[in-house]
C-alpha cells in the first residue's frame, strides 16, 4: 500500500534520531531543513554528526537505546542496522499514541518515510515510490529541481504578502490564481 502524502509542522514535536553514523547523519541532516528540536541516542557519533550537534545545539547521549527512551517523543527515526532492535522499538511506539517511527531501510517498522525533496525557500517538493525505488526518487527530484526557477522563494514572498494584506474572498482568490498562472507560464 502506498503512504499517504502530509506535510507535518514540526514546531512543538520532540524527535529522536538513534544512531550515529551516515545513514542517521543523511536523516538529521534532511530534519534540520524544518526543526532543531531533535534529540540524538548512539554509543558512537561520526565526526559529521557531532560538527551538526554543536553547529545546532542539539541534546545528545552517548550510549545504547533502552526502553523508555522514546516515550516523550512525537517522531523517532531509528538509523540502525540491529532489525530485531528495530522492531521492539516500533513495537514499544504503539504504547505511546503520538509517537509515529521511521526505521530506516525498514519499512515493515515504518509508520511515515522519508520522502526524496527539493526544498528552496517556502517551496518543499516531495517525491516518493513508498519504498519501491529511493533510487527513482532521487532521480525524479532532481529532474525537477532542474525545472524550478531561481525566482521562487522572492515570487512566494510576493504570494504571501498578498494574502496578508488582502481581503479573503473570490476576488483575492482570483486575482492570486492569475498571478501564479501568469508566473508559471513564464517560466
Amino acid at each position: 500500500m502506498a503512504y499517504f502524502p502530509a506535510f507535518i509542522k514540526l514546531d512543538n514535536s520532540k524527535i529522536l534520531v538513534i544512531g550515529g553514523g551516515n545513514i542517521a547523519y543523511e536523516k538529521l541532516e534532511h530534519l534540520l531543513d524544518f526543526t532543531t528540536n531533535i534529540e540524538l541516542i548512539s554509543k558512537e557519533f561520526t565526526v559529521d554528526i557531532l560538527q551538526l550537534i554543536k553547529k545546532y545545539n542539539l541534546k545528545y547521549s552517548i550510549k545504547d537505546y533502552q526502553k523508555g527512551d522514546i516515550a516523550d517523543f512525537s517522531l523517532v527515526i531509528v538509523a540502525i542496522d540491529d532489525i530485531p532492535m528495530q522492531n521492539n522499538i516500533f513495537n514499544e511506539a504503539k504504547s505511546y499514541p503520538k509517537c509515529l517511527v521511521n526505521s530506516v531501510d525498514s519499512t515493515e517498522y515504518c509508520d511515515f518515510i522519508f520522502p526524496s525533496y527539493i526544498k528552496k525557500d517556502d517551496l518543499t517538493i516531495a517525491v516518493s515510490t513508498s519504498g519501491s525505488s529511493p533510487a527513482v526518487a532521487k532521480y525524479l527530484r532532481q529532474y525537477l529541481q532542474n525545472l524550478i526557477p531561481d525566482s521562487i522563494g522572492n515570487f512566494l514572498k510576493e504570494m504571501k504578502d498578498y494574502r496578508k494584506t488582502m481581503p479573503k474572498g473570490k476576488q483575492r482568490m482570483e486575482f492570486l490564481d492569475k498571478k501564479a498562472k501568469d508566473y508559471i507560464n513564464n517560466i
